[in-house]
């Protein structure tokens, strides 16, 4: 214990950057909790932050850490169950069409570049107030244009809402849950006119007219794509750009440049600190009676509130406001603006406010590349290297430095979320980050300064100039030859452990640190171990995904398409759904078609009448996946329907070492507020599976689960159907 105290009383004055590391935890411990936490978790976690405070408060160095590791990790707990309690509200529990009436929150595009309109004070039609969800995304199909939607109107339209789709596959992204924290019960389209019921209401309808006048504005004096992206990194308005210049952004590594975060955040607040800051000291009598930097930080601080409220306030500008407020509020107080603390500050900031937001990619990667930046020019600055160069040699380095280093931080996180690498990212940003912070930021800030005595235009010319040559560089770089490569998920321990060490590779200091990179090889080197499910199928039973000889191979060339995408982009594979239901693996015409595998024979049966044909398919195969809903269960014949699937959510199948079939279901058998189950009912996990099993139905919650009960005393388990070698001689081969 001595050397740890003596290690700890050493790095008193760094322990702080910790706190973010604890807090991290507690709200990893909340979202993986099995089931909804209850009231005696949360006084547990209650309990265990007055017990970390006091040891916080001994004078022993090893209890105090400890007491402080604890309190942070029980307040990440605790922060993010009340923050579940302040966004809950119903989610609908049943595919609805019919009116709907609401206010517009937010404008924006889909990822079918349609438009899509975010409404709360929702009415629905034959829906109680208690079961109307707080509120609802629509995507606008059909002749539209007879209403410009603006938020704070209020309208009215003819939909068809569902409640928000968990994970297409076990593991995969939750969008329920990142609905949920949203307050997004349910989402749809509509193909009729969305027509305006009220008008604009609401101090926010203001400021989303100056922000839209901007928008409009900016397009009108630089037409086409430069105009448009333009106005996107000043207002947020993306519906001006099109998807080739956006697929050419993203496959370029420079679809950040879109995004209103934290690059543009601080590159605006700091021309405008700089620019305050030199302007004041190029005044003698001002300089000498004014503290310059303060008030620098001020001005910078409300042009950053600006450049907020104008945005729109989406989460990436909120994050990159709290971190910007931070720094900037360390200058009003005389400390380092830039630092460890400072970031650490930034991100127990935002996990008390938005604690969710830690396991979503923009979270991991900014604060991932703001770290890493930090700790990489403190590094140069503390050995002098910089200093070493060539006056006209350093800018080049820190150049280079700042988005190789920021690049390496987050090409992990990136390639975990998203399934891609950008080959010639880093080519890309060091051709178009730096004119971002030496042209388009000042340019812009200086065209908003002369806006209001009508002498914008030659500042939005330069501004034209480098948003041309942004442009120029994605689409120039996204036509190379493999400029994507595409990269399979990763086993679920990855993510965790680059993120350790990266954080012990970072926050430590001396050799110790060695220890974060040893973790950060291990995590690369063990990058495929998991491997990637044999048979991947469907909420519905609509679709099936199975490996072949040719990679995956689907059962369908069209359906359940955005499964099929996901799964296909998981595998690191470039194939559509059409081509890959073109490759070896299934025999058999439409709507029954047979394959095998683990020596296994199996159907999938879809379309009109497939449940008549169950009885005898089921005398030829094992296993029957079945679109729909089976009214008798042959024996001696595993059927998977969607009575089924309704309780599991869409299944992964890996074979066995010991021969079998080993499934894995979505759903957890403890479900959360934001899956939906239970909530006509009320009911909580406990309660809802208790019925369940009173009703003869059975969840897959886990791998090697088995479905007993609904076929009776035939089959006892998935388990054992599927390893079953009697129907597996002589099946149609794949």
């Amino acid at each position: 214990m001595g050397g740890v105290g003596a290690w700890l009383g050493a790095e008193r004055g760094r322990l702080f950057v910790w706190v973010p590391v604890g807090m991290g935890l507690g709200i990893a411990l909340w979202l993986s909790w099995p089931g909804e936490p209850g009231a005696g978790a949360y006084g547990a976690a209650f309990g265990l932050a007055l017990a970390g405070l006091l040891a916080w408060r001994s004078p022993s160095v090893v209890a105090g850490a400890a007491g402080a590791a604890v309190l942070a990790a029980s307040v990440g707990f605790l922060s993010i169950g009340a923050r579940s309690d302040r966004v809950a509200g119903p989610v609908l529990a049943f595919r609805y069409h019919g009116p709907v009436e609401g206010r517009v929150v937010e404008v924006d595009r889909s990822q079918s570049d349609r438009l899509r309109l975010t409404l709360d004070h929702v009415v629905l039609e034959r829906v109680p107030p208690d079961r109307t969800p707080r509120r609802v995304r629509v995507s606008l199909h059909g002749d539209q244009g007879f209403v410009d939607p603006v938020p704070g109107m209020r309208v009215m339209m003819t939909a068809h809402l569902s409640p928000p789709d968990g994970p297409v596959e076990p593991g995969g992204f939750d969008f329920q849950r990142m609905a949920w924290f949203r307050s997004l019960g349910a989402v749809g389209y509509t193909r009729t006119p969305v027509l305006a019921q009220g008008p604009p209401l609401g101090w926010d309808t203001r400021v989303t007219g100056l922000r839209m006048a901007i928008s409009a504005s900016v397009q009108a004096a630089l037409p086409g794509e430069p105009g448009a992206f333009a106005a996107a990194i000043l207002t947020g308005d993306r519906s001006g750009i099109g998807q080739p210049t956006v697929q050419a952004l993203r496959d370029s590594n420079l679809a950040h440049l879109l995004a209103i975060s934290g690059l543009h955040m601080g590159l605006l607040t700091g021309f405008v600190f700089v620019a305050i800051r030199v302007g004041l000291a190029l005044v003698p009598p001002v300089a000498l009676r004014v503290p310059g930097k303060k008030v620098a930080a001020v001005v910078a601080l409300a042009a950053a509130a600006f450049y907020l409220a104008l945005s729109g306030g989406n989460v990436a500008t909120e994050r990159a406001f709290v971190m910007v407020a931070v720094m900037l509020g360390a200058v009003l107080l005389d400390r380092r603006a830039i630092s460890l603390r400072s970031v650490a500050l930034a991100a127990v900031a935002i996990m008390l406010v938005q604690p969710e937001s830690m396991a979503e990619p923009g979270f991991q990667m900014s604060f991932a590349a703001t770290s890493a930046l930090v700790a990489g020019f403190a590094v140069l600055r503390d050995r002098g290297l910089l200093r070493r160069l060539p006056g006209w040699a350093q800018p080049v380095a820190m150049l280079v430095m700042s988005s190789s280093l920021a690049g390496f931080a987050t090409a992990p996180i990136a390639a975990v979320h998203f399934n891609r690498y950008a080959d010639y990212g880093l080519l890309a940003n060091l051709a178009a980050v730096p004119l971002m912070g030496t042209v388009v930021i000042p340019a812009a800030v200086v065209a908003a300064v002369l806006a209001p005595f009508g002498a914008e235009r030659p500042a939005l010319w330069v501004m034209e100039q480098g948003t041309r040559w942004i442009l120029g560089v994605a689409h120039t770089v996204a036509s190379w030859p493999g400029a994507v490569s595409l990269v399979a998920e990763p086993a679920g321990h990855v993510l965790p452990v680059v993120a350790i060490g990266g954080l012990l590779l970072i926050l430590l200091r001396g050799p110790v640190r060695l220890a974060g990179a040893v973790m950060l090889a291990g995590a690369f080197a063990t990058w495929g171990g998991a491997g990637r499910p044999e048979l991947l199928i469907a909420g519905d039973g609509g679709l099936l995904g199975l490996i072949g000889p040719q990679a995956r191979a689907m059962s369908a060339a069209k359906g359940n398409g955005f499964a099929a995408a996901v799964w296909l982009e998981n595998d690191g594979d470039r194939a559509s759904q059409e081509l890959a239901a073109l490759r070896a693996g299934f025999s058999g015409g439409k709507g029954d078609r047979r394959f095998v595998l683990g020596g296994v024979t199996a159907a999938h049966l879809t379309g009109k009448g497939a449940a008549d044909r169950l009885a005898a398919t089921c005398a030829e195969v094992a296993v029957v996946v079945l679109a729909g809903r089976a009214d008798a269960r042959p024996p001696g014949c595993l059927v998977i329907d969607q009575t089924v699937l309704a309780q599991t959510g869409p299944l992964a199948v890996r074979l066995r070492d010991g021969g079998g079939w080993q499934f894995a279901a979505t759903r957890p058998a403890q479900p959360r507020r934001w899956s939906g189950q239970g909530q006509h009912a009320g009911a909580n996990s406990s309660a809802v599976l208790a019925g369940l099993r009173a009703r003869g139905t059975a969840l897959m919650t886990r791998a090697a689960a088995v479905l007993p009960v609904q076929m009776g005393n035939a089959v006892s388990g998935v388990t054992a159907a599927a390893a079953a070698p009697r129907r597996a001689q002589g099946g149609p081969a794949p």
